[in-house]
């Protein structure tokens, strides 16, 4: 386990705290659109507000190119100013002399939003200069973006060498539910991936079938496994590359006694486009030319009975193609299941988060992981720099 802002003395102390704000500006005013990774953060911001501690916020924000005016980041210092009920500080870069005496001038309670740490290419490079740089603003180092902890970047990594650094309770929050859940879940454990691609998925697949009694795949990527047991598909997406792979997931599920479990019927569409006709078939009887867009009924059927007496459950990917509202009903059926259950559910991945929050399902879950990549790459047992470089627990 690491260390926490909990672990340490912040009383009064000039944090520097990382946080995740990589969120998505209106392009026309520039106001941001979704500020759950903004909400996210919060407890751990007031936390340290409540203590005095004065507090230094960094993130990134979009792939700049050096100084993008389009993404800079005051429209997210208001939205979090908002939030907190008190306006938060801005400056126009993130290091150098005026940044360090705005950060001296900070009072008790204070914060300041330093400037998109991606207008420097130091920031990506991991230089040490510039991780010194950030450094020498504070006293403490809190990480609180798990979305970014997989990049060896100056404020994930680099800026631990400098000061002490221990985890936000958002960091510690992931950290503590998808590690019980590779280490030590409640059984059964099932794992309910899905998405377009199984070559995105393929370390995940492979770390969970040594510990989930139950995997259920969907998605495009289920194409992939359907080919390799022979059957046609039409014109769905195949990762031909990966047809042998998917065929030997399988052998090694059922050596290991996981329940592995595909579609048994589909909703195929003609064309990839929203309005697209559309039919449910049988696996066994999808028409040439046509393509798989969602699971069908006897699948949600099959899934939700699989999961009925899980005791954790995890799901990363979307069964159908859910930009499109007609092939959206297997993920919406499968997240009110899941919802449901008296489990430690867990839901990560961008477009199954969205799911969930656009069914107003976030506080059914017991999880819902803003991780992202940094997520899946933890799902594949991967150590992440922006995790190993902070403080063990004793």
């Amino acid at each position: 386990m690491k260390k926490t802002v909990a672990d340490i003395d912040v009383q009064g102390k000039r944090v520097l705290l990382r946080v995740d704000f990589n969120v998505p500006l209106d392009p026309d005013d520039g106001h941001v659109l979704d500020d759950t990774r903004i909400r996210a953060a919060l407890p751990t911001i007031e936390y340290l507000r409540e203590r005095g501690a004065r507090l230094i916020l960094c993130s990134h924000l979009g792939r700049p190119k050096g100084v993008d005016d389009s993404l800079r980041l005051a429209p997210v210092a208001r939205r979090l100013g908002e939030l907190l009920g008190s306006p938060v500080k801005t400056i126009g870069d993130c290091v150098g002399p005026q940044v360090k005496e705005a950060a001296q001038a900070l009072g008790p309670g204070d914060v300041l939003l330093l400037e998109n740490l991606r207008f420097h290419p130091e920031e990506e490079a991991n230089d040490p200069d510039f991780a010194r740089a950030l450094a020498s603003l504070a006293d403490v180092y809190v990480n609180d973006a798990f979305g970014t902890a997989h990049r060896a970047h100056a404020s994930t990594a680099g800026v631990a060498a400098y000061l002490p650094a221990v985890a936000g309770f958002l960091m510690e929050k992931e950290l503590t539910f998808l590690g019980k859940a590779l280490a030590s879940p409640d059984r059964p454990f099932a794992a309910v991936i899905g998405g377009a691609k199984i070559s995105t998925k393929m370390g995940v697949l492979e770390n969970l079938l040594a510990k989930v009694d139950r995997l259920l795949i969907g998605g495009g990527m289920a194409c992939t496994f359907l080919k390799a047991e022979g059957l046609e598909v039409g014109q769905s997406l195949v990762e031909e590359a990966y047809v042998e792979t998917a065929r030997q997931i399988r052998e090694r599920a059922s050596q290991r006694g996981v329940m592995l479990l595909l579609s048994s019927d589909v909703i195929v569409g003609d064309r990839f486009e929203a309005d697209a006709r559309r039919q449910q078939v049988s696996v066994k009887e999808i028409p040439a030319g046509w393509q798989i867009m969602d699971i069908g009924e006897k699948t949600v059927e099959a899934f939700v009975q699989a999961l009925r007496d899980c005791k954790t459950v995890l799901w990363n990917g979307p069964m159908g193609v859910i930009e499109f509202e007609a092939f959206s009903q297997g993920s919406y059926r499968l997240a009110e299941a899941i919802a449901a259950l008296d489990a430690t559910t867990i839901v990560g991945g961008g477009e199954t988060v969205a799911v969930v929050e656009r069914l107003g399902l976030e506080g059914k879950f017991s999880h819902v992981s803003t991780g992202g990549g940094a997520a899946l790459e933890f799902l594949e047992g991967r150590e992440l720099p922006g995790v190993a470089a902070l403080a063990d627990k004793a």
